[in-house]
């Protein structure tokens, strides 16, 4: 897309036989498309498809230069893509040994930059200070609750007051007699200041409250403990509490060894407190905390030094993805992958079921049969185990994600695919299993926002690019996570979670490449502690652990 062109419509590649709505287009409209004249036979709103020439029933539907479904019924020259009369199809895929060359970008702008972070004994580098709070069982969370009132206003973590500002005001209203359907939401007094940060290097004390440890099968508390593990090890965790009931499946026991499994250089300090073990609910909680405050005091002495940003390790992401997410923001964090890959850093691309229809160009990009073959498996089990139960990745776009143009699973996630760039892929990992190599590396996840940034998290990413055109207030309790829009009118109608906007690309103001390349400048600030995230001031510490069942 040339810089400052305004367009009302986009073909992506060469080879489709569909085109994209930048803006609403009304029915009869007539466009010229290569010498062709079209009349739109429908109204095309802004992220819609319609096609270029009559479609017979049967007929192949290609975008980004793939099949991504079939026309269910005629379709004619410039009528609109819908549910109606188009279903999902992707082509097969298989490993065949390609040469496959990347054109690796220019990083001369970048290669002598640094950010600031947490270096760690073993050589990694975190991006936050944070000190974690892990319950073995769920049993141990309310505890955790109650831990964490205890902890965030008095030592400078609360987010705001303004909620029980408003609560206050409403409660006098009440209690004088006004009628609570005339309250001004806007007529409150300013929030008073919230207390300051007491540690100033802590960057802030963190829960991962869950409903696993027991119950449910052996297997399942075994992958919780191989998740909470990983989060342990995280390079952005400092020191970390654990609270045990004592009889559950997973017992302490078996997540410090799963801990030493994952890293035998780990030497990060582990507090442990069992409530069967103790007097009292209230000496449990006691201890834990003033054990805790004094593990705080001295991670803070930690502070953050300057790092090569081959240290990175970056996780992509989409959720609440539209028509655009495809055009605009996945393609520039696409762009920003190859320039974190060309500087040495490390990239997760998770969200198995949203590479659908996309398989073959990933396996073409794989460094090696073995790698490729990796991901062949994963992928063929998920799917057949979704298909098992009545499902499939065929069935993966949201309403949301249908009604903003995303009409088959291949289109989702051929756009979807685009967060990865071009770059090769260096190595394929099963959940939880950690990175360990610079470059493009794949995590078997679900697609599910919250279940894919929690295994990305686990596998190593220190921060997360999360792509959206709908919005989302998905975040992680240990990995920062910055939200990219696709477009300026949510950027704007959200601009209390969005940190990045995308919408220039789709005005023709910014290319892909420009747009990349602030991505990554803004990362480089997120990373350093210069510019917090929304979803970090909002402690929007989402976590759910995947276990293994169908989640699309």
């Amino acid at each position: 897309m040339s810089t400052n062109t305004i367009k009302s419509f986009l073909q992506i590649h060469p080879d489709d036989n569909v085109l994209v709505a930048l803006q609403d287009l009304p029915k009869g409209q007539i466009i010229t498309w290569k010498g062709e004249v079209i009349t739109l036979k429908d109204d095309i709103r802004a992220k819609h498809k319609f096609f270029i020439t009559d479609l017979a029933v049967g007929a192949e539907v290609l975008m980004y230069g793939v099949l991504v479904g079939k026309a269910t019924a005629f379709i004619p020259q410039g009528g609109l893509m819908t549910t109606g009369n188009v279903h999902h199809a992707s082509q097969d895929y298989a490993y065949r040994k390609v040469d496959y060359e990347w054109q690796v970008p220019d990083v001369t702008k970048f290669k002598d930059k640094t950010f600031n972070g947490y270096h760690r004994p073993d050589g990694r580098v975190g991006t936050a200070n944070y000190w974690l709070f892990v319950p073995t069982v769920f049993c141990e969370n309310r505890n955790l609750d109650v831990i964490k009132e205890a902890l965030y206003n008095t030592l400078g973590y609360t987010v705001t007051d303004k909620y029980k500002q408003f609560t206050e005001a409403l409660l006098d209203a009440y209690r004088s007699g006004q009628e609570l359907s005339s309250f001004k939401l806007d007529e409150l007094v300013p929030a008073e200041p919230l207390k300051k940060r007491v540690f100033k290097n802590v960057d802030g004390i963190k829960f991962l409250n869950h409903q696993g440890g027991c119950g449910g099968t052996r297997q399942d508390s075994a992958l919780l403990s191989q998740l909470l593990a990983a989060y342990a090890d995280h390079p952005n965790v400092a020191g970390i509490t654990v609270l045990s009931l004592g009889c559950q499946h997973l017992q302490t026991q078996d997540l410090l060894n799963d801990v030493k499994q994952r890293n035998p250089l780990f030497d990060k300090p582990v507090l442990i407190f069992e409530q069967q073990q103790s007097q009292s609910e209230e000496q449990l909680i006691k201890s834990a905390i003033l054990k805790t405050f004094l593990g705080l005091t001295e991670i803070d002495k930690n502070e953050r030094k300057p790092a090569p940003l081959s240290k990175l390790c970056v996780g992509v992401k989409c959720g609440g993805s539209d028509g655009f997410s495809g055009i605009s923001a996945n393609p520039a964090v696409g762009y920003t992958s190859d320039l974190l890959v060309a500087l040495g850093a490390k990239v997760l691309l998770a969200e198995f079921p949203e590479l659908c229809g996309a398989e073959q160009n990933i396996i073409d990009r794989c460094v090696n049969e073995p790698t490729a073959e990796k991901f062949i498996r994963l992928m063929q089990e998920y799917d057949a185990q979704a298909h098992a139960v009545g499902s499939g990745f065929h069935m993966n776009p949201s309403p949301g994600n249908i009604k903003d143009g995303l009409i088959t699973d291949a289109i989702k996630s051929t756009g979807a695919a685009k967060k990865a760039g071009t770059s090769p892929v260096v190595d394929v990992l099963d959940y939880t299993e950690p990175v360990s190599r610079p470059g493009l590396s794949l995590v078997c996840t679900p697609g599910n926002d919250v279940e894919a940034t929690t295994g990305k998290a686990a596998s190593g990413a220190t921060l997360i690019l999360f792509t959206t055109g709908l919005g989302t207030p998905t975040g992680n309790p240990v990995c920062p996570v910055i939200k990219v829009a696709t477009n300026t009118a949510l950027a704007t109608r959200m601009s209390d979670i969005i940190d990045i906007d995308t919408g220039a690309i789709i005005r023709g103001e910014k290319t892909i490449e420009e747009m990349g390349a602030e991505i990554l400048e803004y990362c480089i600030k997120a990373a350093s502690g210069e510019i917090i995230p929304k979803a970090v001031q909002l402690n929007q510490d989402d976590f759910i652990p995947w276990k293994r069942g169908v989640s699309l």
